[in-house]
C-alpha cells in the first residue's frame, strides 16, 4: 500500500490515463478526486471506482479555468484536509494541420487546456502544500516534448512548454519539499491516439497506427496502465529525492 493515508487529485481523471491512475492509486491505499470536463464519462468513472473504495470524489470543471481549479483543490481540502499528490493529466490533442493551416482558435485552446492549465493547478495547489511541506506533482507531457512531429504544432509545442514550466515549478517548490516531475508517453492505446490517426489519414487510421508501433523498439503501443505504474512510483515515497526529472515511458523511442 504505497499510498497509504495519502490523497490525490488526478485531471483528466475520467479519460483513459487518468482512470488507470486512479483505479492503481485506490489500490494503493489513496483516497482520489478526479476532475474532468465530460459530465457522463465522469459519472461512469465515479460508478466504477466506487465499487472497489469509498475514498472517490469527483469534480465537474474545465483545467484551463483558474475557479474551477481552486473549487477543485477546495473540495479536496474541506473534505480531506490536505493535499498529497496532485496528477496534473488533462490534455488535448488539437488537429492534425499544417503550420499555415492551424486554426487560431484551436491553437490557443491546445495551449489552455496542455500549457494554462497546469500553471492554474500549481498555483491553486501550492499553497496547500507549501504549508504542509510535503507531496508531489505530477506532469503528463508526451515523448511529444522531446522531439517534433510535422502537422501538430500546438500539440508538440505545448508538451516542449511543459517541461519549462514543470522545471521552473520544481525549483520554485524545493525549498517547500514539494516535488514537480514529468511523464512523457509515447503512442497510448486509448481515445487520443484513435483521433490523431483519423488525422493523420481519414479512413485509414488502422494504418497509421501499424506506421507508429513500427517506429517504436518494443512494437506496440503504451498502455494507460503503463503510464499510471509511472506515476504510481512519482507520487509515492520511493521517489523523494527526484524532483525537476523528465521520464519518457515510450518503449525505447526516443532513446
Amino acid at each position: 500500500m504505497k499510498l497509504q493515508g495519502k490523497t490525490a487529485i488526478i485531471t483528466g481523471g475520467a479519460g483513459g490515463i487518468g482512470l488507470a491512475t486512479a483505479r492503481l492509486f485506490l489500490q494503493e491505499g489513496a483516497k482520489v478526486l478526479i476532475s474532468d470536463y465530460d459530465e457522463d464519462n465522469l459519472n461512469k468513472a465515479k460508478i466504477e471506482l466506487s465499487e472497489s473504495s469509498d475514498n472517490v470524489l469527483i469534480h465537474l470543471g474545465d483545467v484551463s479555468s483558474y475557479a474551477d481549479n481552486k473549487d477543485m483543490v477546495d473540495m479536496a481540502i474541506s473534505k480531506w484536509g490536505k493535499i498529497d499528490i496532485l496528477f496534473l493529466n488533462a490534455g488535448t490533442e488539437g488537429v492534425v494541420k499544417s503550420i499555415i493551416d492551424y486554426p487560431e482558435d484551436k491553437f490557443d485552446q491546445v495551449y489552455a487546456v496542455n500549457v494554462k492549465s497546469l500553471f492554474l493547478g500549481m498555483k491553486a495547489a501550492f499553497p496547500h502544500m507549501f504549508k504542509a511541506g510535503a507531496g508531489s506533482i505530477i506532469i503528463t507531457s508526451s515523448v511529444a516534448g522531446l522531439q517534433g512531429t510535422a502537422n501538430v504544432s500546438a500539440y508538440v509545442t505545448s508538451k516542449h512548454a511543459t517541461i519549462g514550466l514543470m522545471r521552473t515549478a520544481a525549483l520554485e517548490a524545493a525549498e517547500h519539499q514539494v516535488r514537480v516531475n514529468s511523464i512523457h508517453p509515447s503512442p497510448v492505446d486509448n481515445r487520443m491516439m484513435r483521433s490523431l490517426e483519423e488525422g493523420f489519414v481519414p479512413g485509414g487510421g488502422e494504418d497509421v497506427k501499424k506506421g507508429f508501433e513500427a517506429m517504436i523498439p518494443l512494437k506496440r503501443y503504451g498502455k494507460n496502465e503503463d503510464i499510471a505504474k509511472l506515476a504510481l512510483f512519482l507520487a509515492s515515497d520511493d521517489s523523494t529525492f527526484i524532483t525537476g526529472a523528465t521520464y519518457a515511458v515510450d518503449g525505447g523511442l526516443t532513446a
